[in-house]
């Protein structure tokens, strides 16, 4: 029996796209791969500069996971569109950034004060519990460096959006239920945040990059950083996505995402822990291995269904 045209179209466009979580894993493997091969190459390109420019001596001294993660968030950009085009995406527009109007720029400022009150009332009961204090040598230069963590929070929560919502959970819910999809999405989301701090290595060799990679893993097998950790990063995850498939586009979760980044960097500049910082109220540079931060998850995802409208079924979100 012979199928209309568009029929057939539509069926050689799916077979054509690959399974959105085995594109998330070579994605994901290529980035890991190729940004721990350069971070050598770019930490030596540094500090040659920095011998011809003092200015950069600063940025040479970095501890070399910084050039890690920098790296890889290079390598994740370059790769961002290739990535897209295995998934059948052909414009930015079809994976929640179309041009915005009015309404858009609305929910981008709503979700972003409620990130900023979420993050506050946390920074509230932690200084009055005592797991954080006021930094020591707290000046102006915090208030200086406000457009720094700005413009960070906006480009790390544009990335992650773009990856984890428009593109992973939009994905994953034209083949499923979106329930199931949003679900599967927060969890990768979630996984991949689990990253550690560890030290330098006293030389730098061309396979220094990936050791250290391997080590910055180590928290992926730390019970005390999965829970309640992975919870709260998943919770968090969905009040994103709910947003997405609640607003038809991704300001708000932008904007959210971006609140949380902004004043999350903001807390750990003013403030040092306390000597209460431990149990309950622990709040740590990450917030999120506290119970503090799954709080945060819990109120932010019941916000995201007051805050934002239902938009029309669409055939993609079933």
């Amino acid at each position: 029996m012979d199928y209309p045209l568009g029929s057939r179209v539509q069926s050689e466009l799916t077979q054509s796209q690959m399974h959105p979580v085995r594109a998330l894993l070579i994605y994901i493997t290529s980035v890991f791969v190729l940004g721990a091969l350069i971070a050598p190459w770019v930490y030596w390109l540094v500090q040659s500069l920095a011998d011809q420019f003092p200015s950069l001596r600063g940025l040479a001294d970095s501890p070399f996971h910084r050039y890690v993660n920098r790296s890889l968030l290079i390598v994740a950009v370059i790769g961002l569109w290739p990535f897209l085009r295995s998934l059948g995406v052909n414009s930015i527009a079809s994976i929640g950034l179309a041009k915005p109007d009015a309404p858009d720029r609305r929910r981008l400022a709503r979700g972003f004060l409620l990130g900023l009150l979420t993050m506050l009332a946390v920074a509230v009961v932690a200084m009055l519990a005592g797991s954080r204090k006021w930094t020591p040598d707290l000046t102006q230069q915090p208030f200086l460096e406000a457009g720094g963590i700005l413009l960070s929070a906006s480009s790390v929560s544009l990335l992650e959006e773009l990856l984890f919502r428009g593109t992973l959970f939009g994905s994953l819910r034209r083949q499923h239920d979106w329930r199931l999809a949003l679900v599967i999405s927060s969890a990768v989301y979630a996984v991949l945040h689990f990253f550690q701090r560890v030290k330098s290595p006293a030389w730098i060799t061309w396979t220094s990059g990936l050791e250290q990679l391997g080590e910055m893993m180590g928290g992926f097998v730390h019970l005390g950083m999965l829970v309640p950790g992975f919870l709260s990063l998943t919770l968090a995850g969905m009040a994103l996505g709910l947003a997405y498939q609640r607003t038809g586009n991704l300001y708000f979760s932008i904007g959210l995402h971006a609140g949380w980044i902004f004043w999350l960097k903001t807390l750990n500049l003013w403030t040092d822990p306390g000597p209460a910082g431990k149990g309950l109220l622990k709040v740590s540079k990450n917030l999120y291995d506290g119970w503090l931060g799954f709080a945060v998850s819990v109120a932010a995802f019941v916000a995201v269904c007051f805050l934002t409208e239902r938009r029309p079924k669409s055939p993609d979100a079933s």
